[in-house]
């Protein structure tokens, strides 16, 4: 599967039966990649059987088949899952490999690396839908499970900021995700592309609307005018502890509250960039 590491690909199954689901396993991802329809999708998924688990076949799990929809950005066969199952959707599917239970946020990971904004917004109105604040936050800030699945360790927030996906960043931090790797974005939009900082700068501008306070980094306490130059006096002033938050930040802070999208709807001159 394509969000495991390469070296599980190696894995070889030994009975006939094994081989079969298997080859419907396989069937039924390349019919989500076709965007079939979801009344079929769903016909396959709950009439054939696909996996092989514990020595024995069964039908893919609605959150399974989340993952598939969110890999090749099937948008109605996601809608209609989540609106189906809920918050069940969102399960962490039992790994096959080392045989522990699902854990971590599988499908918050898949949906940032692979920018699937729109299903995130779904995703995240199935979270608000629960009615469990606790348990909706535990998600949100849940890291990933096993070792041997690529983004292992690291939660969407970090994830988002890793790769510079500033919208999926944004709405995260509206849902109420935990605002850490200010350090890591730092670090990314010194050492990213050229091509790629103004996506690196966005989600900097993005964690810093958030941060209830701001941590002490050592990194500008060395280079400290690298920083001023890259930040503005301002910000740069705010993140040393010496002066209040830029004003422009105090007011965006307040107006994101009412979405992610009121941002974007501000004039340039009232943009992230201004302060």
């Amino acid at each position: 599967m394509p969000w495991l590491l390469s070296s599980q690909l190696d894995y070889v199954s030994s009975s006939p039966s094994e081989r079969q689901c298997e080859r419907t396993a396989f069937s039924f991802y390349c019919s989500v990649r076709e965007r079939l329809p979801v009344w079929l999708l769903e016909d396959m998924r709950c009439m054939e059987v696909f996996c092989w688990d514990d020595g024995h076949p069964r039908a893919f799990l609605p959150s399974e088949a989340l993952l598939y929809a969110l890999i090749h950005d099937h948008q109605d066969y996601a809608q209609y899952l989540l609106n189906r199952y809920s918050v069940s959707a969102l399960r962490a599917p039992r790994c096959s490999y080392c045989c522990c239970h699902g854990s971590g946020a599988p499908h918050l990971s898949i949906a940032v690396r692979y920018d699937r904004l729109v299903i995130l917004r779904m995703m995240m109105a199935a979270l608000k839908n629960c009615g469990e604040q606790t348990k909706r936050q535990d998600y949100l800030d849940s890291c990933g499970g096993c070792s041997h699945v690529a983004d292992a360790g690291k939660t969407a927030v970090q994830l988002a900021v890793e790769l510079s996906h500033a919208d999926c960043l944004l709405l995260l931090l509206v849902e109420g995700a935990r605002p850490d790797g200010l350090d890591a974005a730092l670090q990314r939009l010194v050492s990213c592309d050229v091509s790629k900082r103004h996506h690196a700068k966005r989600c900097l501008d993005y964690l810093l609307l958030f941060l209830p306070k701001p941590p002490l980094l050592q990194r500008l306490e060395d280079e400290p005018q690298r920083w001023q130059s890259l930040l503005g006096n301002k910000v740069f002033s705010w993140l040393q502890g010496v002066a209040p938050p830029p004003l422009l930040l105090q007011a965006l802070h307040s107006l994101v509250q009412f979405g992610a999208d009121r941002i974007s709807m501000l004039p340039n001159f009232l943009q992230l960039h201004s302060w």
